[in-house]
């Protein structure tokens, strides 16, 4: 079909096809379409938009694309105005080589431009730089700003808000069976640890504690060291302002496996789940916590010293539970879900 509509595009405008491809050539080479510079594929600061190609204006690669298709109508529009104005070809001899109807060409877009939105959109991503386009949309709901799904990633494709996400190690899945969910508050809480280190090198540790019903950060601990008798007297503390918890769940660490907390869970009564070796996912809830700490504040941040890792993360588990949405609690933040009147409803699954 391509080859039939060049012959047809040819023979309408008595050009041979040699001299069709010369000039495709000469509209990549000489025309002034390609991109200045190649930009990253993470989030950087909003470009504006080219008056003549509209949304697809700035979509080129930087290198190698001088047999690049014109797929869109932004793209082929531009080809017709520098066709138009550099080579003085008419309208509709232009728009029959790029292959564009000149109703289409001549189509003038009644859309508004949505400049307060996209203002807002922006300050938000720099605010929250880890944010994708529907967790930016509940935030904007909450300010009384809703718009439709479609339109709101089309803005954030627009303004290339989009972020890289950071993958890792593939692994290979195994049996999955649904995690059951407390139903409740102090049903279960999860326990793990993290590592970080400070802008000198040093290494430090956090000790994440989790609500799994609420998914509320109860806790997190830094220090250079976490004992297992430091782990038992932050315990204690969280159990005297929340309540004592009917079960924690944790790894097999040589923190949580240690006489002094086998003796503080049996005095207190508190069933501990310890997960199957190499099986991370046993204990989802915290994992993916962690997952989160590590992606929106310690990839973000540079700490000095150890008293500015406690008093940034600190800050940020306090954002954490009051002002982030969280997708799995329908878009309430942790504290939201904690405090609603209909606590006892059921929650999706976690499947492993």
């Amino acid at each position: 079909m391509p080859g039939c509509r060049r012959a047809i595009c040819a023979a309408s405008t008595g050009i041979s096809d040699a001299t069709f491809y010369k000039w495709r050539f000469a509209l990549w080479r000489d025309g002034d379409l390609r991109r200045p510079q190649a930009e990253s594929p993470g989030r950087g600061e909003p470009q504006a938009q080219e008056a003549s190609g509209g949304d697809d204006a700035g979509r080129f690669d930087a290198e190698g694309d001088a047999w690049k298709k014109l797929l869109t109508p932004g793209l082929r529009r531009r080809a017709v105005t520098w066709a138009i104005s550099e080579k003085g070809y008419s309208q509709r001899r232009a728009c029959s080589l790029v292959g564009l109807q000149p109703k289409t060409y001549r189509y003038a877009s009644t859309r508004p431009d949505d400049g307060a939105l996209r203002t807002r959109l922006r300050e938000l991503a720099s605010q929250r730089r880890r944010f994708g386009y529907r967790r930016l949309g509940l935030l904007l709901a909450r300010q009384g700003v809703r718009i439709n799904r479609k339109k709101l990633y089309r803005l954030y494709k627009e303004e290339r808000l989009t972020v890289r996400k950071r993958g890792g190690r593939k692994r290979a899945l195994g049996t999955r069976a649904p995690m059951s969910i407390p139903q409740d508050q102090n049903l279960r809480w999860s326990l793990d640890f993290v590592m970080d280190t400070l802008s000198s090198g040093r290494r430090f540790r956090i000790l994440t504690l989790v609500g799994d019903f609420t998914r509320e950060c109860l806790c997190l601990v830094v220090d250079t060291s976490l004992t297992a008798l430091r782990v038992v007297r932050e315990l204690g503390q969280i159990i005297e302002s929340r309540g004592c918890p009917r079960m924690i769940v944790s790894d097999n660490g040589t923190e949580f496996t240690s006489n002094a907390i086998l003796a503080w869970q049996e005095e207190r009564e508190i069933e501990w789940h310890y997960i199957a070796p190499g099986k991370p996912m046993q204990n989802g809830f915290v994992e993916s916590f962690n997952g989160r700490l590590r992606d929106e504040c310690l990839n973000e941040h540079l700490f000095a010293n150890l008293n500015e890792a406690r008093q940034i993360i600190e800050e940020w588990r306090i954002d954490y539970n009051t002002n982030r949405p969280h997708t799995s609690l329908n878009g309430l933040t942790p504290t939201e879900f904690a405090t609603r009147p209909n606590r006892g409803q059921t929650q999706n699954r976690l499947y492993l």
